[in-house]
């Protein structure tokens, strides 16, 4: 049963009309005691509450009922409705336990889609509880392919990716350069009923402030100076699908606001026209930066950090899973022994013993370039410590002050140099292979064939 608590009576029964033809049985209440009432004699398995009565219009009596309720019904989520200028009492409100907000004039398949996510979060963790699985259990469960690693935080994670991925929840990633946010925001994507629509990635950090509208609504031609084609918007493209907005903490106040009416109103208007564009999205964002502290600075928007992160995964940076470094070698070395035909490939248990006494900055990207480095230039079928030594180019430690082991004699550029050779060699200058097999794009391939005056 779903509670709805509001002063006015056109909204109580707007909503409670939705959610029956919705398939939900409803009760409504038009005050807050009234509200109190009415859940003491039938406990609502969610409530939907005003945060404005008539009676007061501060909000402080909708908080006084919030807290109530989560305070009699803690595992009950609340959903908080408050009109678009009162959005930081909605705030308030979230910090006090409020599963969500919407606010009015309110998007009818959007608040379903809030309601049904609430639900389904408080469902899945009273049937799940605190019950922990084994990476083995959990892959007969989820599709976690790309994901390597038995790391007990790391297994915390999988396990609440695969509590989610059923609902609709936003979802913020936060972790360290290099730790697989993206692997874990692809990995709440096919797990999720939205699979079989468009995963569309999107890094905030390289999208210049002046083109943020244009790449994230699209445009017409000629709606400005440059706009000489139409261009699709990436939202457009994540309809019916997901989006990944990767660096969410690199992103100005002016574009926080537009991107805060499309996930709150799940509409936008395109550049050069004045019609209104509706998606249907899941959003999963991605940071290595502080985003409380952040708030703290006043450089990103407090009601849009409680937007975004309804659900919150920490990913372990490498060095607190040790014991996941001999299994992602293996992993890589399995991946290079079908690129490169060395099926006889393998890694001395002494280079494993050292690779994992290395504190990995760059965490998981940079131990995965290591590996394919040195198999790149290295031509024995075993891998030894010389050969990574050879190849190891710490990255900037983060203040960690672990004692480095020594690298190679050679500089960057003499063995990025000769990794283009190799591997311009064994793909026949098949310069797409080539890029593929060094992690770059065509065009930076293309720079660095300049850079080091190679002819093809």
């Amino acid at each position: 049963m779903i509670l709805i608590i509001d002063d006015d009576k056109a909204v109580r029964s707007s909503l409670a009309l939705l959610l029956k033809q919705a398939g939900y049985q409803t009760m409504t209440a038009e005050s807050p005691d009234e509200g109190l009432a009415v859940a003491a004699e039938h406990p609502p398995e969610l409530s939907v509450l005003d945060m404005n009565f008539s009676v007061k219009t501060t909000g402080e009596e909708g908080l006084m009922l919030l807290k109530e309720l989560r305070q009699r019904f803690p595992d009950r989520p609340v959903i908080l409705i408050t009109a678009w200028g009162s959005i930081p009492l909605a705030v308030e409100g979230m910090k006090a336990g409020a599963a969500d907000f919407v606010t009015k004039p309110w998007n009818n398949d959007h608040f379903l889609q809030t309601v049904r996510t609430a639900l389904s979060l408080s469902r899945s963790a009273l049937a799940d509880g605190a019950l922990a699985r084994t990476r083995a259990q959990l892959d007969t469960l989820y599709d976690f392919e790309k994901i390597v690693g038995v790391d007990k935080g790391l297994m915390s994670v999988l396990q609440t990716v695969g509590r989610v991925s059923a609902t609709d929840a936003p979802v913020l990633i936060i972790g360290e350069s290099g730790t697989g946010k993206e692997l874990i925001a692809e990995a709440i994507h096919v797990n999720s009923p939205r699979r079989h629509g468009p995963f569309v990635r999107v890094n905030l950090g390289g999208i210049p402030a002046s083109l943020f509208e244009s790449e994230m609504f699209g445009h017409r031609k000629g709606a400005f100076t440059d706009a000489i084609r139409d261009r699709v918007g990436r939202f457009s493209l994540a309809d019916g699908g997901t989006i990944f907005l990767d660096e969410i903490g690199e992103l100005d106040l002016n574009s926080q606001v537009k991107l805060l009416r499309v996930l709150q109103d799940r509409s936008f208007e395109v550049l050069g026209t004045s019609s209104t564009t509706t998606v249907d999205f899941r959003l999963v964002c991605a940071t290595n930066r502080d985003l409380r502290a952040l708030v703290g600075e006043r450089r990103l928007r407090e009601d849009l950090y409680y937007r975004i992160n309804l659900i919150t995964l920490t990913l372990p940076p490498l060095r607190e899973r040790p014991d996941d470094i001999p299994l992602l070698v293996q992993h890589f070395v399995d991946n290079l022994k079908t690129i490169y035909g060395r099926t006889a490939l393998t890694v001395s248990p002494q280079a494993l013993g050292w690779l994992k006494i290395i504190p990995w900055p760059g965490n998981v990207r940079e131990l995965k370039n290591l590996v394919e480095r040195t198999v790149l230039v290295g031509s024995g079928d075993v891998l030894e410590i010389d050969d990574f030594k050879a190849q190891f180019h710490p990255a900037p430690s983060r203040g960690h002050a672990e004692e480095l082991p020594a690298v190679g004699v050679f500089t960057l550029d003499e063995m990025e140099k000769s990794m283009i050779l190799k591997a311009l060699e064994f793909h026949g200058s098949n310069l797409s292979r080539v890029a593929r097999s060094l992690g770059l794009s065509r065009a930076a391939l293309y720079r660095r064939l300049e850079k080091y005056g190679i002819a093809i």
